[in-house]
C-alpha cells in the first residue's frame, strides 16, 4: 500500500511539473513577440520588460526560500504562488502602456519566481526519501514546455492573436495547481545560513570562476528563449513555425537529461561541459551568419545537447566544488547568477544589440561571450586540480 502510495505521489509530482512548464512554455517563447506585435514596444523596452523576470527571480526567490523555512509550509507557498501568478496572467493583456507593461510583469515575476525552487525543494527531498530519479520528474517538464510552444504556435497563428499565451499560462498553472494537492508537505531543511556559506564559497576560486563560466554560456541560453520567436520571423519562419522550432528545440532536451548521468560518468564532467558549451556557441556563431529558416529549424534539436547536457553537468560540477555543509547555498548560487543575473543581462543587451544592430548581431555577441565562457572551463580544470575525466 505504502509503495502504491509513493507512486501515486510521484506521479502527480510528474504531472505538476508537465503543467508548470506547459504554462511556462506557453508565455516565455512569445513574450517578446507579444510585446512588440501586440503591443509596439521597442526592443529596448522588450529588453527591459523581460529582463525584469530574472531580476526579480534574483531578489525574491530567497526570499520564498526564508518564508518557507519559517512557515516550514513549502506546499501551502507553492499553492499561493501558483494561484497569484496565474490570476495576473489572465488580467495581463489588458495592459496598454510600457510602465504598465513593465510594472505587470514584475508583479507576474514576484509569484512566479517561487514556483520552481518551492517544487525543487519538495520534489528533491521525496526522490531522496524514497530511491527515485529526480531526472525522470524534470523530463515531464521538458515535454510540456515542448508541448505549449507547439501548440501556441498554431493557435496564435489560427486566431490571428497573441493575447492567448497568457490564458494559456494562466490555464496551465491552475492545472498545475490540481496536482499539487497530491505533493508531499515536507522539503529539506538547510541547516547553515546563507551568509556563512558565503564566506565559505567566497574563497573557493575554482567555485567563483565556474560561476562567471556559467553567466557566461547559459546566460545567452536563456536570452535565446525570449529572442528566438523574433528570429525565426526575421529569417521567413512563421509562428507556427515558431512552435515547431520550440518543440523541436525543447523536446530534443529530453532524451539528452535522461541518459546525461551515463554520459557524464563515461567521459567526466568537464568535457560534457565543454562539448555543450562550445555547441551553444557554434549555434550562436551559425545564427551569425543569418542562414535559412530550414537551417534554423534542423539546427534546433543540438538544444539537447547545449542544454540537456549542460544543466545536470553544471549541477554535479557546483556540488563538487563545494564543501559538503555549504552545498545548498552552492547551487543556490549557481542558480542566481546564472538564471537569474546572467539571464537578465543577457536578455536586457540582446534587446539593445537588436535595436542598434540586429537581431544576427546579438547570436555574434553571443557566440563570442559564450566561447569566452569555455575557455574559462579550461581554467577551472586546472585551478580545481582534476583531470578532464574527473568530478564524476
Amino acid at each position: 500500500m505504502a509503495s502504491s502510495s509513493t507512486e501515486k505521489t510521484y506521479r502527480f509530482i510528474q504531472a505538476f511539473y508537465f503543467f508548470a512548464f506547459f504554462a511556462f512554455g506557453s508565455l516565455f517563447p512569445l513574450l517578446s513577440v507579444f510585446l512588440e506585435q501586440e503591443k509596439g514596444l521597442s526592443h529596448t523596452q522588450i529588453g527591459m520588460v523581460i529582463a525584469s523576470l530574472p531580476l526579480v527571480t534574483i531578489f525574491v526567490q530567497p526570499i520564498w526560500g526564508m518564508i518557507s523555512d519559517v512557515t516550514r509550509r513549502p506546499k501551502r507557498l507553492l499553492m499561493i504562488a501558483s494561484v497569484c501568478a496565474s490570476l495576473l496572467g489572465f488580467f495581463y493583456p489588458g495592459l496598454e502602456w510600457f510602465p504598465t507593461l513593465l510594472i505587470g510583469i514584475i508583479c507576474i515575476a514576484l509569484f512566479q519566481s517561487g514556483i520552481v525552487p518551492l517544487s525543487d525543494s519538495l520534489s528533491l527531498n521525496f526522490v531522496q526519501e524514497h530511491g527515485k530519479e529526480y531526472g525522470s520528474i524534470r523530463l515531464f517538464g521538458a515535454i510540456g514546455f515542448a508541448v505549449a510552444v507547439f501548440v501556441l504556435g498554431r493557435v496564435t497563428e489560427a486566431v490571428g492573436s497573441l493575447d492567448w499565451i497568457f490564458t494559456f499560462f494562466s490555464t496551465g498553472l491552475l492545472l498545475a495547481l490540481v496536482a499539487l494537492f497530491q505533493f508531499p508537505k515536507r522539503a529539506d531543511h538547510v541547516s547553515i545560513s546563507f551568509r556563512e556559506g558565503m564566506k565559505v564559497l567566497i574563497k573557493r576560486k575554482a567555485f567563483i570562476l565556474f560561476l562567471v563560466s556559467n553567466f557566461l554560456v547559459f546566460g545567452p541560453v536563456l536570452a535565446n528563449n525570449y529572442y528566438f520567436g523574433t528570429f525565426i520571423l526575421s529569417v521567413g519562419g512563421t509562428l507556427s513555425g515558431v512552435g515547431v522550432a520550440f518543440l523541436l528545440a525543447a523536446g530534443s532536451e529530453a532524451p539528452f537529461m535522461k541518459f546525461a548521468q551515463q554520459v557524464i560518468n563515461r567521459i567526466g564532467v568537464y568535457r560534457v561541459l565543454i562539448l555543450s558549451s562550445s555547441v551553444s556557441g557554434s549555434r550562436w556563431l551559425l545564427y551569425y551568419f543569418e542562414p535559412s529558416s530550414e537551417v534554423v529549424y534542423a539546427t534546433t534539436i543540438v538544444q539537447g545537447v547545449s542544454v540537456g547536457l549542460y544543466i545536470p553537468a553544471a549541477l554535479i560540477l557546483v556540488r563538487e566544488l563545494a564543501p559538503d555543509n555549504v552545498r545548498a547555498t552552492a547551487v543556490g548560487l549557481y542558480s542566481a547568477v546564472g538564471n537569474g543575473l546572467g539571464n537578465a543581462f543577457f536578455t536586457f543587451i540582446g534587446g539593445v544589440l537588436i535595436d542598434v544592430w540586429s537581431v544576427t548581431g546579438m547570436y555574434g555577441f553571443f557566440s563570442f561571450m559564450t566561447f569566452s565562457g569555455v575557455l574559462l572551463v579550461l581554467v577551472v580544470t586546472r585551478w580545481s586540480g582534476q583531470s578532464m575525466e574527473g568530478a564524476t
